[in-house]
């Protein structure tokens, strides 16, 4: 077989057709595996080649090639692109009633919050998460006909408890009410979850730098300052005609989610607080891929969300008319492959498994 290095340049965007979409995004490295990472010539396929372990001995059925289909592979890819490619759609058709999850998951350190949100330090490597909040604002001004409202929150998930990162601010308050999931007839919202009135774009960028401070992060064995929790920050919008009072009321939600970092314990050498969290999050993560399989299966009538919380916030955004994003974060390193596509009892990281339980 010929193999070859594509560029990023074939990637498009995703269509409209499809309501669950699945990325890879590799992380940069100047230890980059060529004989064992190759792409597809579409740059949708991703084939990993692992050598068998001589310790196993002679007789060895150990699964040395694995190959994922995804709907792109961004391989050096800027920031730029990565948003054009994967939120770009989802952000503008929040707008007309589609609710919206992209979900940023990949092992510790492998660039999940680089990918969702970016850095501070230069503007042009902003994440989607910003370059989200910039679009919602520049697609109500091209609007002007419309009223639209925005509102954000942002939900921590640490150790299946519930956390407010923006119950600091001022204007908040103490409140004596705990934050728990509720459903009603009009679906899922989360009790005690502060939500936040913004008229501009500077508005939300604050609220976000708030969330940021308060986010809980540990020291680990594969980054210093790594993300202990999963992080749900929500935008509301909610539009109406100025002109036409009989048009409908819409009303939709973007959820822009970085999840924990997930990796073999044996790998990490977790232990103590560490060791509890991370237990935590590889159970949560398990759940959310039984959800999603569950939500793919037509013989299924019960779609276990109330397992744990991420799956019960994120309950009325997994599937239906909800736009649904995974961009899977990897290292291109030889000494991290193994973790990439090693055999779990289950593999939430696994892009075939998600897309086959969203009937992908």
């Amino acid at each position: 077989m010929m193999w070859r290095k594509n560029s990023n340049k074939h990637l498009t965007r995703m269509s409209t057709r499809k309501k669950v979409h699945a990325f890879v995004r590799v992380r940069p490295t100047d230890d980059f595996a060529h004989e064992m990472i190759r792409y597809g010539d579409d740059n949708k396929t991703i084939d990993i080649h692992l050598k068998k372990d001589a310790r196993r001995g002679v007789v060895n059925n150990q699964q040395t090639d694995w190959s994922f289909k995804l709907d792109g592979v961004l391989h050096d890819a800027s920031q730029d692109l990565v948003y054009e490619t994967v939120a770009k759609d989802v952000v503008s058709q929040a707008l007309d009633g589609y609710n919206g999850t992209i979900m940023c998951y990949g092992q510790t350190g492998a660039g999940k919050t680089y990918t969702m949100t970016g850095t501070t330090e230069n503007y042009k490597h902003r994440g989607i998460l910003p370059r989200a909040l910039q679009q919602v604002f520049r697609m109500i001004e091209e609007r002007p006909t419309h009223a639209i409202t925005v509102r954000v929150s942002y939900l921590e998930i640490y150790n299946e408890s519930l956390f407010d990162l923006l119950s600091t601010l001022p204007y908040v308050g103490p409140s004596a009410t705990p934050v728990a999931v509720v459903e009603n007839p009009h679906g899922v919202f989360i009790k005690g979850l502060s939500v936040h009135l913004a008229s501009q774009e500077e508005d939300t960028f604050s609220l976000l730098f708030e969330g940021e401070t308060n986010r809980i992060i540990g020291s680990h064995t594969m980054n210093k300052n790594s993300s202990r929790s999963h992080c749900i920050f929500t935008i509301y919008v909610e539009a109406r005609s100025r002109t036409l009072s009989d048009e409908k009321y819409i009303t939709s939600k973007i959820n822009l989610v970085d999840l924990a970092g997930s990796e073999r314990l044996g790998k990490s050498g977790s232990e103590g607080r560490v060791l509890k969290e991370a237990t935590y999050i590889n159970k949560s993560l398990s759940f959310l891929e039984q959800a999603i399989i569950a939500l793919g299966d037509q013989k299924r009538d019960h779609i276990p969300f109330r397992q744990c919380k991420l799956t019960h916030a994120l309950k009325d955004s997994l599937g239906g008319n909800c736009n649904m994003v995974l961009v899977t974060n990897i290292y291109g390193e030889a000494a991290q492959l193994d973790e990439t596509v090693r055999a779990r009892p289950v593999r939430p990281w696994d892009p075939a498994t998600w897309l086959q339980g969203w009937g992908g």
